[in-house]
């Protein structure tokens, strides 16, 4: 095949292929039905005059040229459709949900493996508080001695408050992502930090019990803490649920099994991205403050409380699909 004959006789079709590419990168809406046929039609002849130009001028520009134009189309035609606001509702309003009750049990047991180990560290610390360093070390050493002043270590300025309350929330969202994330060690890593976080809350709580002073750290956890336990129970859940695949693909392979569950968990991980933000800005701002406790344990439980009956209830459209396929199911006049 001649060089330029074939650039005489494409180049109108590569130009016009290009002027659609530019005008819809920004906007898909920005072509009218006949100008995507057309577009598909170019992109499909670009494709074939790549191939041509590969096989017969692989050293000339405009083989370069056609390479980066059919990658640019390709992309553009075969990129995810983008986030709308109605597809973010539309998540928060069912998919959330039913994603959270699919991954119940699991979430349970990621409940269950915090708060075990959370009871018994209590219990162990506040019978002996010296062994408060079996569970966190050395470096506790510091806490201890506040405690032992009579002195919480968790009041926070009103003039740094802004910047703990987004250290706060970054630190849960950081909790969260490596609990999910040790699933791939078969959810060994998953389990070290749920139990882990447990052992480490029993504990100083357990010393703080032994001072007389674990209503004031109670006190300062009431607002928050419902909401930002959950979401890391999940988290541990999510890890849990990702792992099982990985160890239990059944008749997937391993890989096709920790792409779908992982999926499927990354969801839900980010979908909570915005409980933590709001569980980072209650404890920046209002846990620390003066408000009475009686006042903190209501936002903790009107929180809390809504939080879980939205991730249990099921959505209406669920309730109508399962109706609508019940062989049982009636119509009453």
């Amino acid at each position: 095949m001649q060089f330029e004959p074939f650039i005489r006789r494409q180049e109108k079709s590569w130009r016009r292929l290009e002027e659609l590419t530019d005008r819809s990168w920004s906007n898909a809406e920005a072509l009218s039905e006949d100008e995507l046929q057309e577009f598909g039609r170019l992109y499909l002849i670009a494709s074939s005059d790549l191939a041509l130009a590969q096989r017969d001028f692989p050293s000339q520009r405009v083989t370069r040229y056609l390479n980066q134009l059919v990658g640019r189309a390709h992309a553009l035609l075969y990129r995810e459709e983008p986030l709308r606001r109605q597809h973010l509702f539309d998540f928060y309003r069912e998919a959330f949900p039913l994603l959270y009750r699919r991954l119940l049990p699991y979430t349970l047991a990621s409940t269950a493996l915090f708060l075990l180990p959370a009871v018994i560290a209590f219990l162990v610390v506040w019978s002996r508080p010296d062994a408060i360093y079996l569970f966190l070390g050395s470096g506790i050493e510091g806490l201890v001695e506040t405690v032992e002043d009579g002195e919480l270590w968790t009041e926070i300025a009103p003039s740094v408050r802004s910047a703990a309350s987004s250290a706060i929330f970054t630190n849960n969202i950081s909790v969260t992502i490596f609990a999910f994330a040790g699933a791939l060690t078969g959810g060994l890593l998953t389990l070290y930090i749920v139990v882990l976080n447990g052992l480490n809350i029993g504990a100083v709580f357990g010393l703080l019990q032994f001072h007389g002073m674990s209503a004031g750290l109670a006190e300062f956890v009431a607002a928050h803490g419902f909401i930002e336990l959950s979401v890391i129970f999940l988290s541990g859940g999510c890890g849990f649920f990702v792992a099982d695949g990985l160890l239990r693909p059944g008749l997937l392979s391993r890989a096709a099994a920790l792409r779908q569950r992982a999926g499927v968990a990354l969801r839900l991980i980010l979908g909570c991205a915005p409980i933590l933000v709001a569980a980072g800005l209650i404890e920046g701002f209002i846990s620390p403050s003066g408000l009475p406790w009686q006042l903190k344990l209501a936002l903790g439980l009107l929180t809390g409380i809504p939080l879980h009956w939205y991730w249990l209830r099921r959505p209406k459209t669920a309730q109508r699909n399962r109706r609508r396929s019940s062989p049982t199911a009636v119509s009453v006049p």
